[in-house]
């Protein structure tokens, strides 16, 4: 799922020895969020027409804007969606300080039809095993990760291990984004948040491994803790 953030041209990127300029953090995230979805349905035809043609960078930099407006931390994407053609997720990333940012935008959410659907953290994948990624060179099949996971009961949360085939492949700065991009597909944003606990790559297949739906059948197995459950978009 891409992650849009603002683009700036060259001649706007300031001198690197010049404090990049604060951005305004509305204190009224109740209205923020107000005005986030009136900029939204004033945008929407424009948003639809890009979809349609197949071209989102057309709307990339308006839709930057408003969701900058709202708060500048947050992330958002446009992708298909499970129960809709589309679906909009806006993204703290689990930063407990934009919780109220989200939390605002989506209570002031419309009704989901069957065009859009709206999420206020990346929603799993209903089937990560069917989920190929590009990292660098290297394309990764979720269906060969491995991990393991141990339980402990009394916190309600899951210590991982996650493992691939071809992780020595990958460059460095990418092995993170294969440590937590399959997990995050697994449970969603959310979830894997409030219930794992350590997680570490491993280079070397590990006794005991699950494949991502077995981790999801065991993460459920204690609850969720927010609306919604495991493995399912919310």
């Amino acid at each position: 799922m891409r992650l849009f953030r603002r683009s700036r041209k060259s001649e706007d990127v300031p001198d690197p020895r010049t404090a990049w300029p604060e951005q305004p953090v509305p204190e009224d995230a109740a209205a923020a969020a107000v005005t986030f979805w009136e900029a939204w349905f004033a945008l929407l035809p424009e948003v639809s027409a890009a979809l349609g043609d197949r071209e989102p960078h057309r709307v990339e930099h308006d839709l930057c804007t408003i969701v900058e407006a709202l708060h500048p931390r947050l992330h958002f994407s446009l992708d298909r969606g499970h129960r809709a053609i589309y679906s909009l997720v806006l993204t703290g990333q689990e930063d407990p300080e934009l919780r109220p940012y989200t939390d605002a935008w989506k209570a002031a959410a419309p009704p989901e039809d069957a065009i859009w659907e709206y999420h206020d953290s990346v929603p799993p994948v209903p089937d990560p095993s069917e989920v190929t990624v590009n990292l660098g060179e290297t394309r990764i099949a979720l269906a060969d990760v491995r991990v393991t996971a141990k339980v402990d009961d009394s916190a309600g949360r899951v210590d991982v291990t996650v493992f691939h085939p071809l992780i020595e492949e990958l460059r460095p700065e990418t092995r993170t984004t294969m440590t937590f991009l399959p997990l995050d597909a697994t449970l969603g944003e959310r979830v894997a948040a409030e219930r794992l606990g350590k997680v570490e790559l491993v280079t070397e297949a590990q006794d005991g491994q699950l494949t991502l739906l077995e981790l999801r059948e065991v993460v459920g197995r204690l609850g969720s803790p927010t609306p919604g459950n495991v493995g399912t978009p919310d």
